[in-house]
């Protein structure tokens, strides 16, 4: 019997086939239609835009405006230049042997933009110490488009993490990453909740799909089977479901997809955070109705890889039962 041949036909329904199993049928209809829809469009002859990196001229426009000013080296140095921050979250019913539990946390890696900083990542992480790691979304440097450098980075990047790593997609993901993504060790959760079991405890880890543009999350599906007073994490690639998220309850709520403004004046104001959310959630620490979150500048840059008074970072979370 002559095998059937790969045509680009029969490997996306392959594909579509896999991604059923995994998220189910209506899910994976719902983000591969949006992504086709999407695609055919910026493509299309009326070349719609729907983000600022989709627009061919927007890096060259960036870019002469810092040399013009003198910036553009000292910004683009910045971008590789990044810092591990550390962050503490008080949750006074946290169990006993969670006490001192550390979570590394990554974002916004756009891995096939830079890889003078996808090394330097791997350097900053590698000696680090941790019991947890998740990442927030935006492993590719487009909206849209080929996968494989991306998928390649990210390759790399697993085997430099340590330990049971969990992930969500981003507005710049495509699902059809997520197979490979779990063929390496990266635990997607798609609107899905893992227990993270130490020492015989418990606490539930929450992730939702893309909220930004995609709009595929769905907070209930995430977090109904988290038990009753059980201390639940939210991962979330944006900051924009924040009110959201803590009316369902959520004790943390971690997310990137903000740069921090990656952009910004001096004493780090933004000038622009590419999200519906209050500035003081675009970047660190905050609360909002008993919720605790954290949103980081993240790893990587957008657009352009460039920073001004926005360090990058990856952040190493410690949860403690300690008084604020």
């Amino acid at each position: 019997m002559t095998a059937r041949a790969r045509t680009p036909e029969n490997q996306d329904e392959l594909l579509e086939y896999r991604l059923s199993l995994r998220l189910g049928p209506v899910h994976a209809r719902q983000r591969l239609g949006i992504e086709q829809e999407a695609d055919a469009m910026i493509f299309g002859r009326d070349h719609t835009s729907f983000h600022l990196e989709n627009l061919a001229t927007a890096p060259g426009f960036i870019r002469f405006c810092l040399k013009l000013v003198g910036l553009y080296g000292r910004a683009q140095n910045n971008s590789r230049q990044i810092h591990t921050v550390h962050n503490r979250f008080h949750l006074t019913d946290l169990p006993a042997a969670f006490e001192g539990f550390r979570i590394l946390h990554l974002t916004d890696l756009h891995v096939d933009m830079d890889e003078a900083n996808l090394q330097a990542v791997i350097r900053k992480i590698e000696p680090l110490e941790y019991d947890l790691c998740v990442l927030t979304g935006d492993y590719r440097k487009l909206t849209w488009g080929p996968i494989d450098e991306a998928l390649s980075g990210m390759a790399r990047l697993r085997d430099a993490i340590r330990g049971k790593t969990f992930a969500v997609l981003g507005n710049h993901d495509s699902i059809r990453m997520v197979p490979a993504l779990e063929d390496m060790g990266y635990s997607l959760l798609m609107n899905e909740m893992a227990p993270i079991e130490h020492k015989g405890e418990h606490v539930y880890l929450s992730g939702v799909d893309d909220a930004h543009f995609y709009k595929a999350h769905n907070l209930h599906r995430a977090g109904d089977n988290i038990p009753a007073g059980g201390i639940s994490i939210l991962l979330s690639h944006t900051p924009e479901i924040w009110r959201e998220a803590a009316h369902a309850g959520y004790d943390i709520f971690l997310c990137g997809h903000t740069h921090g403004g990656q952009i910004c004046l001096p004493g780090g104001i933004p000038v622009t955070l590419d999200s519906d959310c209050p500035r003081n959630l675009g970047r660190g620490y905050w609360r909002v109705n008993g919720m605790h979150g954290y949103t980081s500048p993240g790893s990587g840059t957008s657009v352009i890889n460039v920073r001004l008074n926005c360090p990058p970072e990856v952040t190493i979370h410690t949860l403690t039962r300690g008084p604020a």
